[in-house]
């Protein structure tokens, strides 16, 4: 679809990595606090755009199969934006789906981030960077690092962010093509939800903080764990938030690509990039 073709704008939705995840403890509402680093990257979904003056909202096409209209976060985005900016306008959304379901990659978050920042342009509402990250914290506790748009430290449930500049790096991505149930992950047994809080200086220094959910999803999915040795001939696999997918980080796109081939006949990769920041700002900041 044609940015601008019939009406329609399309728009970034850029997929993340946790580079390291921590589960510190519980707090006191019952979610787990946790510990972690956004990376946002330069590859993901595009969201198209076309306004109504009829005030609906509506899906054209799935964007996860199966997925019903009412449930799906960028109908749920719109939705909440419309309410709290009481507008009149509507509007119908479509999306290239290329980030996996249940990846741990961001997918659905980004997208609905991306229906709130745009819409909040093309409506001209004007709610501001803290009021739509409010609204997307109510859809999702990643939802406000893709609306901020910037590589963060992140504590709380995931939604206390402070901004962090990452040095330049390439992915070697890898979807064992299993879809995790991250409430079922969260009440495991195995899970260690102690540990010890990092600090921003154990992270630039390269300490090994890992991910909590590494060991566990490992131990129930074959997949992973077949995937995670394949990796391993090539560099340090990690696991990305609480889903199956797996990457490799190196610091050039041509060392990412060789690695690529050594694994390629065993294992479906992808080489995206690490983006400075969303690709989401720089689209809006393009629109004027």
């Amino acid at each position: 679809m044609d940015a601008k073709a019939d009406g329609w704008s399309s728009w970034p939705a850029p997929a993340k990595l946790n580079l390291f995840l921590l589960v510190t403890g519980r707090r006191d509402d019952g979610y787990h606090a946790l510990q972690t680093v956004f990376r946002l990257l330069d590859w993901g979904d595009t969201i198209h755009l076309r306004l109504r003056d009829d005030g609906a909202i509506r899906r054209v096409g799935a964007s996860v199969p199966g997925l019903p209209e009412h449930e799906d976060l960028v109908v749920r985005a719109a939705n909440l934006l419309q309410r709290e900016g009481k507008s009149a306008q509507g509007v119908d959304i479509s999306v290239d789906k290329r980030i996996p379901s249940g990846a741990g990659l961001g997918g659905g978050s980004s997208d609905a981030a991306t229906v709130l920042r745009a819409l909040d342009r093309l409506w001209q509402l004007d709610l501001g960077v803290e009021r739509l990250a409010a609204l997307g914290l109510a859809l999702g506790a990643d939802v406000p690092v893709f609306v901020r748009g910037h590589n963060a430290w992140a504590e709380g449930v995931g939604e206390s962010l402070r901004p962090i500049a990452l040095s330049p790096a390439w992915y070697l991505l890898a979807d064992p093509g299993v879809h995790v149930n991250t409430g079922a992950l969260f009440q495991s047994a195995e899970l260690t939800r102690n540990a010890a809080p990092a600090t921003m200086v154990d992270f630039v220094s390269g300490v090994s903080l890992g991910n909590a959910f590494e060991p566990v999803l490992r131990r129930r999915e074959p997949a992973v764990e077949a995937v995670f040795q394949v990796l391993a001939e090539i560099g340090t696999p990690r696991l990305t938030g609480t889903g199956s997918g797996c990457f490799v980080e190196f610091a050039t796109r041509e060392l990412a690509e060789a690695a690529q081939v050594r694994v390629a006949s065993r294992v479906s990769t992808r080489v995206v990039g690490g983006a400075a920041r969303s690709p989401l700002l720089d689209a809006l900041e393009a629109e004027g």
